[in-house]
């Protein structure tokens, strides 16, 4: 199954210097991935995982260890060659949207396509597409303060789209989101990932992630505490809650 495997995290290690002292954020981690998952990590507030998450997506240098995203060792390029690969490789999708407040939800999602070089009538088209699909083809020319919460994290989710990645890196998704609308949010990613095989790994306190999750990554103390199947996390859940 090696060749399915499409992120591979080997011995990572993430140091800090804060106030004189070393922070180990992140603790010799070691984790594969594999095309076409759902994987969740989980963990409390400083234990690493939002460190672990920018590890993945390139957004932050590793203190020592490798990451690979299609077998490539993303840390060992150029600046410029590792933002061309996250453009292309890489969809984010952000707690707070990060959607440009000037542009129409048509013109975020093309965004991307602009840098990675693709021709206006063709992103206008794709970007159009990608709107419609997920269920905000009547919003095409609203700015994001003319949309809600739930409606702006569907034009993010667009927008990491507009390159085919082959993952999605999705960050807090439902964090600034009500419990319905977060619940949407989530089933449209699980959507993505079994109808376009795009591998969906989230960074998340929403225990709602359990259900559409393939794996649940625990971290705790800068190290991965444990791996579970969805199963095993239902069960887990179902005898915590009848205890």
């Amino acid at each position: 199954m090696a060749e399915d495997i499409v992120i591979k995290v080997v011995d990572l290690h993430k140091y800090y210097i804060l106030k004189g002292e070393t922070v180990k954020a992140l603790q010799g981690i070691n984790l594969e991935i594999y095309r076409g998952e759902y994987v969740s990590i989980l963990g409390p507030s400083g234990s690493g995982k939002t460190t672990l998450f920018n590890m993945i997506g390139g957004l932050d240098k590793p203190t020592s260890g490798k990451v690979y995203v299609d077998g490539v060792d993303i840390y060992s390029l150029p600046k410029k060659k590792l933002a061309y690969f996250r453009n292309k490789k890489l969809g984010y999708v952000f707690q707070t949207y990060n959607l440009i407040p000037y542009l129409t939800a048509l013109d975020n999602v093309a965004l991307p396509m602009v840098f990675a070089g693709v021709p206006r009538r063709k992103r206008v088209e794709k970007a159009r597409k990608l709107l419609e699909a997920v269920g905000l083809g009547e919003r095409l020319y609203h700015r994001p303060f003319e949309l809600s919460g739930g409606q702006q994290q569907r034009v993010a989710i667009a927008r990491a789209l507009a390159n085919d990645p082959s993952i999605i890196l999705a960050d807090e998704p439902t964090a600034n989101l009500d419990l319905v609308t977060g619940k949407q949010v989530i089933n449209l990613l699980k959507d993505i990932s079994l109808t376009r095989n795009v591998t969906v790994v989230t960074n998340t306190h929403d225990l709602k992630m359990i259900d559409v999750s393939d794996r649940i990554v625990y971290i705790r103390d800068g190290k991965i505490e444990r791996i579970e199947e969805r199963q095993t996390a239902e069960i887990r859940d179902i005898i915590i809650d009848i205890g």
